[in-house]
């Protein structure tokens, strides 16, 4: 039965045709992939290609799906596991992308037990064992700093060993205690920073919780790395050891 799956898995993936000039196109977008080697950029072409092939693909909204626009999420979520292996997005198949902001109705219990019912305008979800949604903007794929594939993505590497909490499946050689000790006291500074108002350089919705910060310095690590290695250098040391990448160092 592996063997089966493996061939169909091949066949979708060698269906997928895409010409140096589209790739080239849709790259131009992606300013942050500069960094990369000619090799690592093979490398991510590939792993974008097999993405693009085995996960399913939809547009909501009436949003009209390009093969570009699938390219260029693919290229930005496989950025994540260029290093890693696609496998790290196993379990789950779906890609939804909207044409801008969405509404998802959310559902709170307060401490008196009494349920409160609201929408949550948002730019991306991710669910546990389900699909990832994103926007599209016009302007691109990112805006004002924010990068909200990179985001998602970054939550569905964090699901991967269970709770959402900003703390992914570490790596062999990788310690906990280090990891805590890099992310902790940087989200409690950052947190203190937003709430008494500081305009700050890393997108402020990082201080609304553990995994957001994860995810936000995860956006930073790869479009901004300069910037997060100065300003919370444990933090970007961890993200290198765990996406095998060194941004800051190849750009």
């Amino acid at each position: 039965m592996g063997f089966i799956g493996d061939w169909r898995r091949k066949r979708a993936i060698d269906k997928i045709r895409i010409g140096e000039e589209q790739w080239r196109r849709v790259e131009a977008r992606l300013p942050f992939l500069g960094h990369l080697t000619p090799a690592e950029r093979q490398q991510l072409r590939e792993l974008a290609r097999a993405f693009v092939a085995t996960k399913e693909w939809s547009g909501a909204r009436g949003f009209v799906l390009t093969a570009d626009v699938q390219l260029a999420v693919a290229l930005q979520a496989c950025l994540l596991v260029l290093k890693l292996g696609l496998d790290w997005y196993r379990g789950w198949l779906g890609v939804v992308v909207y044409p801008g902001d969405f509404v998802i109705p959310r559902q709170t219990m307060d401490e008196a037990g009494v349920v409160h019912e609201y929408d949550d305008e948002v730019l991306g979800e991710a669910w546990e064992g389900g699909p990832v949604l994103v926007s599209w903007c016009d302007a691109g794929a990112t805006h004002d700093g924010i990068n909200v594939v990179i985001h998602e993505f970054a939550h569905k590497l964090d699901m991967r060993n269970g709770a959402v909490d900003g703390l992914p499946a570490l790596h062999e050689g990788m310690s906990r205690r280090d990891w805590s000790a890099a992310f902790e006291p940087a989200f409690d500074d950052f947190r203190r920073r937003v709430d008494r108002g500081e305009k700050t350089r890393l997108d402020p919705y990082a201080a609304e919780h553990p995994a957001e910060f994860f995810a936000v310095m995860s956006e930073a690590f790869f479009q901004t790395p300069a910037l997060l290695r100065d300003e919370y250098p444990q933090v970007y040391d961890q993200l290198r050891l765990f996406y095998r990448q060194d941004p800051a160092t190849t750009a």
